[in-house]
C-alpha cells in the first residue's frame, strides 16, 4: 500500500511539512541612530533585582514525636546523598552534610561523613582542621589526636596543622605530648631550648632527622637507601616498637615489576629486619616469621635468591633445628635450585658425616646441572676421599660423557691428577690422548709433555726414563709439526701473497718406526709410532755423516803414506 505524501496525522503518519520547524524571522533594524534616552547595564540590573519576586522559603517544621524526626533525618540525609552523587568533589557540601550530623548529635554519623570526605581529597587541610575541631568541641580528646597525627604525616609540610596540634596539648597541659609533637617538626630544637636542657636537644635533633627522613620516604616510598638510613637512625635510638614499625613501612613497599634488578636493594630489608630481630631483640619467633613472610613474597618462578634461603637454613641451625633447616633447603632446591644452594647443603651434611644424603644431593645436582665441571669434580673428590677409587673414576668418565660442559679443561685436568695421584701413569697418559682427539690446544700439548718429562725424573731405570723423555720429545715435535701445517695452509689461503715455500722448507718427514712396549699383564707386543725428521736434524745427521767420511779417507791416506 502506497503512502501519500499529505498523509492524515490523526492516523499516526507525519509529513515533513508538520514536523518543520519554523523559526520567526529576524527583525530589521531600520533607524540605526542612537536614542534620546540611554539605558545602562547597571540600570538594567537594578530594574531586573526590583521586579524578583520574593523567594519562597519551606515552612518550618516543628517536630513533636521520635517518628516526624526519624522521616526528617531520613529525608535530609538523601537530599544530601543525592548532592554528593552529582557533586561528588564539593568539599564544602561534606562539610555540611557533617556538620549537620554533629547537629544532629550522631557522631558515629558524623565521623563517617568526614572519613569519606577524606577518601575523596585527603590534601585539603580544611577538612583535617574541622574535622580535629568537631573532636575537641565535643571533648573527645582521643579521637582528636588520631586526626592530628593523621594529618601531620600526610600534610607535613602544613605549619596549621602542626600549631593547632601543639596548642591543644598546651591547652590539656601535656607538656610531654607537646614536645612529642615537636620532635616531628623542625622548630622543636628552638622549644626546647625555652623549656629543655641538653638531652632535650639530642632528643630534638633526632626527631629532625626523623622528620627529613618521613618527608623523603612520603615522597618516593621505593627509595631504599632513605628507608635503610631512617632504620639506621631508629636503632641508634633504640626504641624496639618504632623499629618494628619502620621496619614494617620498609618492607610494606614491594616493588611495582617481578624483576630482579628491582628486588635486589629491597630484599636487604627483610635480611636486616631478620638479623635484628635474632640478633638484637632476641625474639626467635618473630625472626622465624619474618623470614617466611620473605620466601612467601618472592616471585621464585621467575627469580629468587640463594642467600635469603641459606640465612633462614642456617637460622633453623643456630636454634638447634636441623629439621626445619632441611625442610628450607629442601622447598629451596625444589622451588629454585642454585649452586650456592646445593652446595651449602652438600657443605652441612658432610660435616654431619651423612655420605648418604651428600650422594643423593650430589645426584640432584647433576640432574639439574649435567654441564656443571665443578659439581662433577667434586663428587668424584668426595668418592675419593672415601677410598672408593672405582666410584670416583666411574663419575669422572660420566661426566667426560656429557654432551656440553661449561669447563671441560677444569674436568679433564681434575681426572688426568687423580689418575696421577693414585699412580696410574698408564691411565693419565691414555686419558691426555683421549683429550688431544677432541682438542689440538697448545697448553694440553704442554701440559702432556711436561707429564712425560715430571714421570722421567720420578722413575729409577735409566731406560724407562729415556723412554719418558723421548715420549716428552715426540709431544713437542707433534705440536710443532702441527702448528707447521696450519702456517703452510694459511699461505697457502692467501694466494699470491703468500708464500708457501717459506713454510714447506721447514717441514719435517714423517718416519713410521716400530718399537717394543711391555702390557699391564706383562706382556710384550710390538706397535707402530710416527717419528719426526725435522731439516736441521737431516743437516744434522749429514755432517756427522761428512764428519765419518773424512776421518775414513783420513785414515786411508795415512795408511797409504806409512806404507
Amino acid at each position: 500500500m502506497s503512502l501519500s505524501k499529505e498523509a492524515e496525522p490523526t492516523l499516526g503518519y507525519l509529513t515533513h511539512k508538520d514536523t518543520e520547524v519554523k523559526l520567526p524571522r529576524p527583525t530589521r533594524v531600520k533607524n540605526k541612530t542612537p536614542a534620546l534616552i540611554q539605558i545602562t547595564a547597571e540600570q538594567i540590573l537594578r530594574e531586573a533585582r526590583e521586579r524578583q519576586e520574593a523567594e519562597i522559603r519551606p515552612p518550618k517544621q516543628k517536630i513533636t514525636d521520635p517518628t516526624e524526626l526519624g522521616e526528617y533525618r531520613l529525608r535530609k540525609r538523601k537530599e544530601f546523598e543525592d548532592l554528593i552523587r552529582r557533586v561528588r568533589w564539593n568539599i564544602g557540601v561534606w562539610i555540611k552534610y557533617a556538620e549537620w550530623e554533629e547537629s544532629q548529635k550522631d557522631l558515629k554519623r558524623a565521623r563517617s561523613v568526614w572519613e569519606r570526605a577524606l577518601e575523596v581529597d585527603y590534601k585539603n587541610h580544611t577538612l583535617w582542621l574541622k574535622y580535629a575541631e568537631m573532636e575537641m568541641k565535643n571533648k573527645f580528646i582521643n579521637h582528636a589526636r588520631n586526626v592530628w597525627d593523621r594529618a601531620v604525616t600526610l600534610l607535613p609540610r602544613v605549619d596549621q596543622l602542626w600549631y593547632k596540634y601543639i596548642h591543644m596539648e598546651e591547652m590539656l597541659g601535656n607538656v610531654a605530648g607537646a614536645r612529642q609533637v615537636f620532635e616531628r617538626w623542625m622548630k622543636y630544637v628552638a622549644f626546647e631550648k625555652q623549656y629543655g636542657d641538653r638531652e632535650g636537644i639530642e632528643d630534638a635533633i633526632v626527631g629532625k632527622r626523623r622528620f627529613q627522613y618521613e618527608d623523603e620516604v612520603r615522597k618516593n616510598p621505593l627509595n631504599y637507601d632513605s628507608w635503610f638510613d631512617y632504620i639506621r637512625l631508629e636503632e641508634s635510638v633504640g626504641n624496639k616498637e618504632r623499629i618494628r614499625e619502620v621496619y614494617e613501612r620498609a618492607i610494606a613497599n614491594v616493588p611495582p615489576a617481578e624483576v630482579k634488578r628491582f628486588w635486589q636493594r629491597y630484599i636487604y630489608l627483610w635480611i636486616n629486619y631478620a638479623l635484628y630481630e635474632e640478633l638484637d631483640a632476641e625474639d626467635v619467633d618473630p625472626t622465624r616469621d619474618v623470614y617466611r613472610k620473605c620466601l612467601n613474597l618472592i616471585p621464585h618462578s621467575k627469580f629468587s635468591f640463594a642467600k635469603i634461603w641459606l640465612l633462614a637454613a642456617q637460622f633453623e641451625i643456630r636454634q638447634l633445628n636441623l629439621k626445619g633447616a632441611r625442610q628450607i633447603l629442601g622447598n629451596a632446591i625444589g622451588k629454585a635450585p642454585k649452586d650456592k644452594i646445593f652446595n651449602k647443603y652438600i657443605e652441612i651434611e658432610l660435616q654431619l658425616g651423612n655420605i648418604d644424603r651428600c650422594r643423593k644431593l650430589y645426584e640432584k645436582y647433576l640432574e639439574w646441572s649435567p654441564q656443571n665441571c665443578y659439581a662433577w669434580s667434586k663428587y668424584a673428590e668426595l668418592e675419593r676421599s672415601l677410598s672408593e677409587t672405582d666410584r670416583a673414576r666411574a663419575i669422572f668418565e660420566l661426566a667426560i660423557a656429557q654432551p656440553a660442559l661449561d669447563m671441560p679443561e677444569l674436568l679433564w685436568k681434575a681426572y688426568i691428577d687423580f689418575e696421577t695421584a693414585e699412580g696410574e701413569f698408564e691411565r693419565a697418559r691414555v686419558l691426555y690422548e683421549r683429550l688431544l682427539n677432541r682438542t689440538k690446544h697448545l697448553k694440553v700439548w704442554i701440559s702432556y709433555a711436561e707429564f712425560e718429562a715430571q714421570n722421567s725424573l720420578d722413575l729409577r731405570e735409566e731406560e724407562q726414563k729415556r723412554e719418558c723423555l723421548q715420549r716428552a720429545r715426540r709431544v713437542f715435535e707433534e705440536e710443532r709439526e702441527m702448528l707447521l701445517e696450519k702456517w703452510l695452509n694459511m699461505e697457502a689461503a692467501s694466494g699470491e701473497v703468500g708464500d708457501v715455500n717459506l713454510v714447506q722448507s721447514k717441514l719435517p718427514k714423517k718416519l713410521k718406526k716400530r718399537r717394543q712396549v711391555t702390557s699391564e699383564d706383562g706382556s710384550a707386543r710390538i706397535e707402530e709410532f710416527i717419528d719426526y725428521l725435522f731439516p736441521e736434524e737431516i743437516q744434522t745427521t749429514n755432517l756427522k755423516i761428512l764428519e765419518a767420511f773424512s776421518s775414513f779417507v783420513l785414515f786411508v791416506t795415512c795408511i797409504y803414506v806409512f806404507k
